[in-house]
């Protein structure tokens, strides 16, 4: 699942409008909705808007041949 479906289900069960956020992050709404569209995050934005959502951002690595998560 692409990082920006993830962000979209955030704001839905948070009832927060991509407007709204854009408001929490101290940017504007285009600059939201572009990343939301182009996918395009860095892992300081991720960390941000996952504060800016109240919730915890993980990221891990999963070993392929094993299955084990770093």
């Amino acid at each position: 699942m692409a990082m920006s479906e993830k962000i979209r289900i955030v704001l839905l069960k948070r009832q927060i409008t991509v407007t709204k956020l854009a408001e929490l992050l101290g940017t504007t709404q285009s600059n939201i909705s572009g990343k939301l569209k182009r996918d395009n995050f860095s892992e300081k934005e991720l960390r941000e808007i996952a504060n800016a959502l109240d919730c915890d951002f993980n990221i891990t690595f999963t070993l392929r041949d094993t299955g084990e998560t770093v």
